[in-house]
């Protein structure tokens, strides 16, 4: 046998797509060729290769070997296509059964020695293998024409080899059979084993998930926030309805400890969520607390292509790792203007679409937006004792840095005032997040059950369905559009807080209470 094919995975954006390894051995002076669009990663993992077969017992064939990676028009990167390559050498030579390869796919790092390195994307790899699978069966349901055995044979689960270090993470996907191996050699063993049960090679096995926790825990909690009764309510109406938020005050007045504590008040995160966030963590390499939203502090010397994505090859940004959870960005007029003007498309659409030349990704971007600003360059405009020292242009020079259509769209905006200290010696503890977040999984509850979103995602067809106002209430909207010169957009906004008001408040029917306090946020 001089061919041999190896299934295995690569990860364009937040995918992975299947890539198939084409092994073959031809006569010729030795030299080893890869082709398929190889980045430089997979380029060089041929010098791997050879060093791990032959340190792993093995050897490496004298010949000419032609690695072909199909799809031909799909980029391939990073040393994950290691294991495969290697296997598909080792079958094409005839040291491994080619016939044992196509249940399982591979990916892995090998080390000089043999040794198999933990890889990023496992997660996603593994989600795909089951979206696949479960395409496949849908797709046998409906062809009448297969018979019950070659219906079974088409939905035959892969199983998937990872190094031992993505065990943990790739096994967390439901009906995806994940084997973790440390070495090349181990990989070998179990393929032989299963080629010749009379060898008594040691087997792989199957990692177990480790359950998932039933609650999260935060490190922080909203009783350590003091007074600020307006602003926790607004923050508490936010994480009820996924609206965005502003907070405006002087230094110390407690915004950034506000903002921090907004995922602790947050409902958890479902299974498929969880996943969805863990797998986009594990292509960007970072690190994850399973089952936790993700809450993202921004420094405001960001690029707008870190902010939502970008690259030659497009790579996720802070806004889709915050997707599910909060995106925080604090001193928020100190941003360079450009970057925050990327983010008006996808507050409003929920995700990002980045073209290039060659390639077009689109990542998910469902945040909830929390800011902080100063009211002035100092920062206490407005402060009773008058220490404010700013020129009434500095301060509109220094406002004017946010622009209209970005301030349009977020929902609230909340003014912090500073507490005095005898306020906050004498301030009685405040309710803990868990007493919060009851209220706010009981909102969320209200809107899973009439709509199937929160209320930040209505559209405004569904705005029309779902939010009903009486005559009151519509006439008291049309007064405050002349006063608060509201947008169409403005509009809208307003009506979705007030229905997440009266959500909190356990009400079916919007009232003018509802509306009056929805409208009392719009006001910047």
């Amino acid at each position: 046998m001089s061919f041999a094919q190896v299934y295995t995975r690569s990860v364009v954006g937040l995918h992975a797509p299947k890539v198939i390894i084409e092994v073959h051995l031809s006569q010729g002076l030795p030299a080893l060729t890869i082709v398929g669009l190889p980045e430089a990663a997979v380029r060089e993992s041929k010098d791997r290769v050879r060093s791990a077969i032959l340190n792993s017992g093995f050897q490496f064939p004298n010949r000419r070997l032609t690695i072909n990676l199909a799809p031909a028009d799909l980029p391939k990167d990073g040393a994950r296509l290691d294991l495969p390559i290697a296997i598909g050498i080792l079958a094409a030579s005839d040291q491994l059964d080619p016939e044992v390869l196509s249940g399982f796919e591979f990916i892995g790092e090998l080390a000089l020695n043999g040794n198999l390195r933990q890889v990023t994307g496992s997660l996603a790899v593994a989600r795909a293998i089951k979206a696949e699978q479960l395409a496949v069966t849908s797709s046998n349901s409906n062809e009448r024409r297969l018979d019950e055995q070659q219906a079974v044979e088409a939905v035959t689960p892969v199983k998937l080899i990872v190094p031992m270090d993505n065990g943990a993470e790739a096994s967390r996907v439901e009906g995806v059979e994940v084997l973790g191996a440390q070495s090349l050699k181990a990989v070998c063993d179990h393929l032989q084993s299963l080629a010749n049960p009379s060898i008594s090679n040691e087997s792989l096995a199957v990692v177990t998930p480790s359950p998932a926790p039933q609650h999260v825990g935060y490190q922080v909690d909203l009783a350590d926030v003091k007074g600020q009764h307006h602003a926790r309510r607004a923050l508490e109406i936010a994480a009820a309805g996924g609206h965005s938020i502003l907070f405006t005050g002087p230094p110390g007045s407690g915004k950034t400890l506000m903002a921090s504590r907004l995922p602790t008040i947050l409902p958890d995160l479902s299974d498929e969520d969880a996943l969805e966030v863990a797998s986009t963590y594990s292509v960007a390499d970072s690190d994850y607390d399973y089952g936790t939203r993700p809450f993202r502090q921004v420094h405001h010397t960001i690029s707008a292509v870190a902010l939502v994505g970008g690259g030659s090859r497009p790579k996720p940004g802070e806004i889709t790792l915050a997707n599910k959870g909060v995106l925080f960005l604090d001193e928020l007029p100190e941003f360079d203007r450009t970057v925050l003007e990327v983010l008006r498309q996808p507050l409003e659409a929920k995700q990002i679409t980045i073209s290039r030349a060659n390639s077009q990704m689109t990542f998910p971007a469902n945040f909830q937006l929390v800011a902080a600003m100063n009211p002035c360059p100092c920062g206490y405009d407005g402060d009773t004792s008058g220490r404010c020292r700013c020129r009434p242009e500095q301060i509109k020079r220094y406002q004017d840095k946010l622009s209209g259509p970005l301030l349009d769209r977020i929902d609230l905006h909340i003014t912090v005032p500073a507490l005095p200290i005898a306020d906050l010696q004498n301030a009685q503890a405040g309710e803990t997040s868990e007493q919060v977040r009851v209220r706010v999984i009981a909102a969320h509850k209200h809107q899973m059950q009439r709509q199937q979103k929160v209320n930040n995602e209505l559209s405004p067809s569904e705005i029309d369905k779902y939010i009903q106002l009486g005559e009151s209430e519509q006439q008291l909207l049309q007064l405050a559009q002349q006063r608060l010169n509201l947008s169409a957009r403005g509009y809208h906004r307003v009506l979705r807080v007030a229905r997440t008001i009266a959500d909190l408040a356990d009400s079916v029917d919007i009232t003018s209470v509802h509306v009056s306090e929805a409208l009392s946020y719009r006001s910047k």
